[in-house]
């Protein structure tokens, strides 16, 4: 009896049947080869990733249980689905569980894998993409890993607000250095096949062509014993662990505070009580997981992670976007397009001035490799991004991006030029962060192939784009750019035309109230402080070092000009300081001095009573003025934006989830108090009243 084809598995080419008379289920295929070896291939049903789930451990433990009895030459464990090994666990299970049914739940998992690693024949992991969280540690479970090139591993829980839960605080600080083991977990980076085979993470990295030969190698126990260094052995001992976990704890507290983010330090507290004891390790990671899993942390994070599905689907479609054409080769331009060219496009990019089309090609080599490119993956990369002074490269394009400076005359002037040439159904896009778009569109032949994409910098590493819309853009246009951004692996989150989008029209006040304070006398480092403290990932004055003071200026400018709501004086002095060159990071100097790399924070002194409210509340209020004025769509997609494209404490869940949970009629309440205090940019919008 045959069934389907077992994909990813190299030279074998498996026909998949009954394991011992018993039928494949739902979420397994399962064949053994003539040369005795069994072959379990995840596929968890009805999705195009595989997660690890209730039922996938359940019948996996059916499995196991007649591998058990019928004991093969080796076991192997991989992913039939091109999408790699595994995503992790399946988070929407745990939103489903009742009190106490998280701790019985994992101790199944527990179980599962640990007769996996009891099994008494050899047992390998051939990793294909990633294998993250719950899929890492089946993975780790196995004697052996194979890690085809490009691939990856990690344990991203702490971005969930937990620690891994089945198995993986002891088994990897048991496989390899347990400093880098508790790195890793700390920090939730992923491990690339370079990392993962000097940690000892992996045994083997190869082709996929020769999977079967290296299977085969570890089914004749022929693979080398693993060696256990003299940092290993020093953290089986309690004094070296105490050491250790004091320096991982104040690294910690830096990027994550405990009040903030519990589980990191919940981490170091297992590692140091348990870790020369791998089965009472087991037990505290049980119970410490469930317990994280119930906090307020956790759950704004599993929600944000459900936040960052749904922009995630609005990016699904056929985008029908292949050739791309960037005109303006500045920082934001240049990444525009070099990302693109690593995600499959074909790019153009255009500029009158030569030197700073050379700068872009040297750039893109660097995002190339930021980006953990393969040295043919780049070569490809480069070859799909295309210099072109001259612009041939538009009449080809199905999508046009104007990144030029935010000057409405010198865009009116660019897009005059480029819908000239461009083919008529081709889409124009502007990549303007404060400009209306109405009034740029007024001057266009077709506005309604005109909208925005505004991308934010750093390109590479923001996960956010905003798709914007005017009155007269076509439905049908606004879907191919929030395809097109999904095929970029961004998340678009699409809204109506309005000064300053979504983004900066809600962070522009709390940059603006954070030079006010300055300039009441109030130390930046205090100001900073304060907004770190509420859990920002950086501070107003930092951050606006790090966009440009100049840019900053020019997006309070246009606010100013265009709202009706009042927002806070623009001191002289930041004018001064522009015009001095003194515009931040970019210029080495701003607030704080860069010229060193990024400035250290000192002691700050205490600030006023009131310094978070004015710094936060502004936030909120502009996101209800958004949704009052149908700019953003709902409350969920305002939380989703200003989480990816501002890191707004994501602990808290969004600043609309954090307005409900203080309670939205004490933040009206609270606002009121600061109108009269300091001025109507205070007083609350008339959108707090319909929300309930």
């Amino acid at each position: 009896m045959t069934g389907p084809v077992l994909s990813y598995l190299g030279e074998t080419r498996l026909e998949l049947g009954p394991l011992d008379g018993v039928e494949p289920t739902g979420n397994w295929r399962v064949a053994t080869d003539a040369a005795g070896i069994t072959w379990l291939g995840l596929d968890k049903a009805g999705s195009g990733t595989n997660t690890i789930s209730e039922d996938v451990l359940r019948e996996l433990a059916d499995h196991v249980e007649r591998i058990e009895t019928k004991r093969p030459r080796a076991v192997v464990i991989r992913s039939t689905k091109s999408s790699g090994f595994a995503a992790g666990a399946d988070i929407g299970g745990f939103s489903d569980l009742e009190a106490g049914g998280a701790e019985e739940l994992l101790r199944q998992g527990h179980d599962v894998l640990d007769r996996i690693e009891r099994l008494p024949c050899p047992t390998v992991a051939v990793i294909h993409g990633q294998a993250l969280g719950g899929g890492f540690e089946l993975a780790l479970a196995c004697d052996r890993r194979i890690l085809i090139t490009g691939g990856a591993v990690g344990f991203p829980e702490v971005r969930l607000g937990l620690h891994p839960g089945l198995g993986g605080t002891f088994r990897l600080t048991g496989l390899i250095d347990p400093t880098e083991a508790m790195s890793l977990m700390l920090t939730g980076k992923t491990a690339h096949a370079g990392k993962a085979r000097k940690l000892g993470i992996v045994d083997v990295v190869t082709e996929e062509r020769h999977v079967a030969a290296a299977v085969e190698t570890f089914a004749q126990g022929d693979a080398p014993d693993r060696a256990t260094g003299w940092k290993a052995r020093a953290m089986n001992l309690k004094q070296g662990r105490q050491l250790a976990a004091r320096q991982m704890r104040s690294k910690t507290a830096k990027q994550a505070p405990q009040d903030h983010f519990p589980a990191p330090h919940a981490l170091i507290d297992l590692w140091e009580e348990y870790g020369d004891d791998p089965n009472a390790m087991q037990k505290a990671e049980i119970a410490s997981f469930a317990r994280l899993l119930e906090g307020d942390t956790a759950q704004n994070l599993i929600r944000v992670f459900f936040l960052n599905q749904s922009l995630k689907a609005a990016g699904r479609g056929d985008s029908g976007i292949s050739r791309v054409h960037v005109t303006g080769a500045g920082p934001m331009g240049r990444d525009i397009a070099a990302w693109a060219a690593i995600k499959g496009h074909h790019v153009t990019l255009g500029d009158v001035d030569a030197s700073a089309l050379g700068a872009a090609v040297k750039s893109s080599r660097r995002t190339c490799e930021g980006a953990h490119l393969s040295p043919a993956q780049t070569r490809d990369a480069l070859d799909r991004l295309m210099p072109d002074p001259r612009g041939y490269g538009v009449p080809r394009a199905d999508l046009v991006i104007e990144a030029g400076p935010e000057d409405p005359d010198l865009k009116a002037k660019i897009h005059a030029d480029l819908v000239a040439r461009m083919k008529p159904n081709a889409i124009l896009a502007s990549n303007t962060s404060s400009l209306g778009l109405a009034s740029l569109a007024d001057a266009l032949p077709s506005p309604q192939r005109f909208a925005g994409l505004h991308f934010f910098n750093p390109v590479p590493k923001m996960q956010l784009v905003e798709v914007v819309s005017h009155d007269r853009t076509d439905a049908d246009v606004t879907d191919r750019l929030a395809a097109f951004c999904g095929t970029l692996g961004k998340l678009p989150a699409r809204v109506r035309d309005y000064p300053g989008f979504l983004v900066n029209r809600a962070l522009t006040p709390y940059l603006m109230e954070a030079m006010m304070l300055v300039d009441e006398g109030v130390d930046k480092e205090t100001v900073d402080g304060a907004a770190i403290r509420f859990g920002m990932p950086m501070g107003p004055v930092t951050l606006a070092d790090q966009i440009g003071l100049d840019i900053c200026l020019h997006v309070a400018e246009s606010l100013r000009a265009n709202l009706d709501k009042p927002m806070a004086e623009i001191p002289g002095w930041l004018r001064e300081k522009v015009d001095k060159g003194e515009t931040g990071r970019k210029a080495g100097k701003g607030f704080y001095d860069w010229s060193q790399g990024t400035p250290e924070p000192g002691d700050a002194p205490e600030g006023p009573a009131d310094l978070t409210d004015r710094l936060i509340l502004p936030i909120l209020d502009a996101c209800v003025e958004c949704l009052r004025r149908d700019v953003a769509t709902d409350e969920d997609q305002v939380d989703g934006a200003m989480i990816f494209a501002t890191g707004f404490a994501p602990f808290r869940g969004g600043p609309m989830h954090y307005a409900r949970t203080r309670g939205t009629g004490e933040v009206k309440a609270r606002l009121e108090a600061l109108a009269e205090a300091h001025g109507n940019r205070f007083a609350p919008d008339d959108g707090w009243s319909s929300i309930d």
